[in-house]
């Protein structure tokens, strides 16, 4: 080989290498569906009273145009439907005569709809492209499930869901230092941005050294949770008629009232809780009352069947549409924690009674609901096999 003909390969050499080395051009950042680097991006909120003209004339749209978008593009939205607080971009051209391009109104976190100024004034509804990551987290409680999973960390909505799905075999506020927790779950990312939990897959909560489990699976066209022996973790009632909170008296034949300072029968639980805590009916019924009880104050009284009755007294106020005679479901809130009536502090005096009888809320045993069917056992434990090896 000659001497030129080896300077020669390796220039083609060296060029090779140059090419391979040359840095691959990133992809263009997308919001919206919109190459945002090669724009000039403002955010704002719609503003109370705020009218699209308010917000476009300003951004160098005429109220020639924009009547004119009113007009062509009430099919898609109707701009009388603005709320205030929903946030809005404005898409610039990146030069100095700052053209507007698109503008953007977020419906909510995934819908949206944009305008295009490009040439013909046009709109179009669309949704963000959401990302599903499934997430795996555990952690060991010293005080409370909520700040365990702040200071790992996890999003403490996580601890609202988990005490959701144990409603009906955990009490929460029994919780003791030493409990633990393993939950999979799966959140959603919108443009790359965490945007909340969507559901809890899977979970172990360590309990007094015995171990619960739930698995999300669907059965009947409905998605629930059941236990590792498929058996449902739906009861008949919840609990407790609070999320969070501390029992601050419990049920007794003889209590030195905190107001009267008599000893006398309190058939109930307090729950102390900050003033406005919801209050969650433990069970469908009807409502039989919501009115003014004397020294209960502001009292709720559902009857569930033919057998059970509860009672919330000391309400600050009712929930939304209650009143006597409204049929509720478990888990909606009936009022609000107060403290009308005779009460010292603001708490809930939660109340059970079993054929008109009073009865401990706290021994109450509620049956299971519907377990998986037989012909869905295979597949269940199937499905929850894998998931059992992660938690434990």
């Amino acid at each position: 080989m000659t001497l030129k003909n080896i300077k020669t390969e390796k220039k083609i050499e060296k060029a090779a290498v140059a090419d391979s080395l040359q840095t691959v051009t990133p992809e263009p950042k997308m919001i919206f569906g919109i190459p945002a680097d090669s724009f000039i991006v403002e955010t704002n909120d719609v503003k109370q009273g705020q009218t699209l003209s308010d917000i476009l004339y300003p951004a160098g749209i005429s109220y020639l145009k924009i009547d004119e978008l009113i007009k062509n593009t009430s099919d898609v939205f109707n701009v009388r439907n603005l709320r205030p607080g929903r946030p809005y971009h404005f898409f610039f051209d990146n030069d100095t005569a700052k053209r507007l391009r698109y503008f953007v109104y977020e419906l909510n976190k995934i819908d949206y709809v944009c305008y295009d100024f490009s040439d013909s004034i046009t709109a179009e509804r669309r949704k963000r492209m959401v990302r599903k990551d499934t997430l795996t987290k555990s952690g060991i409680i010293n005080s409370s499930l909520w700040v365990s999973m702040r200071n790992a960390g996890i999003d403490p909505n996580l601890a609202l869901d988990l005490a959701d799905i144990y409603a009906w075999t955990i009490d929460f506020y029994g919780i003791q230092k030493g409990d633990s927790y393993k939950v999979v779950y799966v959140v959603n990312r919108i443009d790359s941005v965490y945007a909340g939990i969507d559901n809890i897959v899977a979970s172990r909560f360590t309990h007094s050294g015995k171990d619960f489990y739930a698995f999300r699976y669907k059965q009947d066209s409905v998605w629930d949770y059941f236990d590792e022996e498929g058996g449902s973790l739906r009861r008949a009632f919840l609990k407790a008629p609070l999320r969070f909170s501390r029992i601050s008296s419990r049920f007794s034949n003889s209590r030195l009232h905190p107001v009267l300072k008599i000893r006398r029968p309190h058939h109930g639980v307090d729950y102390a809780a900050p003033t406005g805590t919801p209050v969650h009916a433990i069970g469908d019924g009807k409502v039989i009352k919501a009115a003014w009880s004397g020294g209960y104050g502001r009292r709720v009284v559902i009857k569930h069947n033919s057998t059970y009755t509860t009672g919330y007294a000391h309400l600050s106020r009712y929930g939304k549409g209650i009143k006597a005679g409204v049929f509720v479901k478990q888990g909606d809130v009936i009022g609000y924690v107060g403290m009308s009536g005779l009460a010292t502090g603001p708490h809930l005096d939660f109340r059970f009674y079993k054929n008109g009888t009073p009865v401990d809320p706290l021994k109450v045993k509620s049956p299971p609901a519907i377990p998986i069917r037989k012909q869905n056992i295979d597949d269940y434990n199937a499905v929850i096999a894998k998931w059992m090896e992660v938690l434990k």
